[in-house]
């Protein structure tokens, strides 16, 4: 691990924000590949699965967001403390609500007559992809903000919570792939045409990646604000879909200690890299 942080240290942030975010989507890819193994997979994998991954986005929110974005308010004593951390969790929330509203998309165990956002005639599949594509970008703008806050030299911003954030969105990354190649297949589309939309949902990960670093690398005053929003958008994410998809199937109880389990895992991830 060592090593690998070395390496990616040399790099220009925007450069490493590219990296990481390449690296998340492969791992959806990697989640998506399971299509070709598996037409269906046990709706108990499935919730544990996205229990995992809220448990993962609730820990990285505070952890590698919210905890360094109060740090660096504190130290600047412009403002109280707390005020930018608010108004920038608030902000992330409030941006993914209203995407929430306007993009359609479906959820993975619901019908096509159940999509959310502007009507639209799109089929299941693209809707699908939105649906999954609408985590992604917090996600991406989240590890994308931490590589470009490592360029200025803060004590609470290193590299290696950086990297651990990456991972630990990689790690969660992987159920959500499985979550849009899986029902394809099932409902009868073809293992290449079902994997090529369960990856499709990953690659605004660098888009916004690239996005999130360049933009707090323009201005430090921002950093606070744009850590803290990606993790209100993040915890958006976890609470009106991952936690109510884990367990809409009533493995409640699994659903949860998965949760918890991803919990564990990140926080041991931040604590031990950064």
């Amino acid at each position: 691990m060592t090593n690998i942080i070395e390496f990616i240290s040399q790099f220009h942030p925007t450069v490493q924000a590219l990296f990481a975010t390449l690296f998340t989507w492969g791992v959806t890819a990697a989640g998506a590949a399971l299509v070709f193994f598996f037409k269906t997979i046990n709706q108990r994998v499935l919730d544990s699965m996205m229990g995992f991954a809220a448990g993962v986005m609730i820990a990285a929110s505070f952890w590698s967001l919210l905890a360094p974005a109060i740090e660096m308010s504190e130290a600047s004593g412009s403002l109280p403390k707390w005020a930018p951390a608010l108004i920038g969790f608030m902000s992330g929330g409030i941006f993914l609500a209203l995407i929430d509203k306007v993009l359609p998309h479906v959820h993975p165990s619901l019908a096509v007559e159940q999509a959310e956002g502007i009507s639209t005639k799109w089929r299941r599949s693209v809707l699908l992809v939105m649906a999954i594509t609408l985590h992604n970008i917090p996600e991406g703008l989240a590890v994308g903000v931490a590589f470009g806050a490592v360029a200025h030299g803060l004590p609470m911003a290193t590299i290696g919570a950086a990297v651990a954030l990456a991972i630990g969105i990689g790690l969660q990354n992987f159920p959500e792939g499985t979550a849009v190649s899986v029902p394809l297949r099932r409902e009868g589309m073809s293992r290449r045409k079902a994997f090529w939309y369960g990856q499709l949902s990953g690659a605004v990960e660098p888009v916004f990646g690239v996005l999130g670093a360049l933009a707090v690398l323009s201005a430090q005053a921002i950093l606070p604000y744009a850590l803290s929003f990606a993790a209100g958008a993040m915890m958006f994410v976890v609470i009106e879909e991952l936690i109510p998809e884990s367990q809409r199937s009533g493995n409640t109880d699994l659903a949860t200690l998965a949760t918890l389990v991803g919990f564990s895992v990140m926080m041991t991830l931040d604590v031990a890299l950064g």
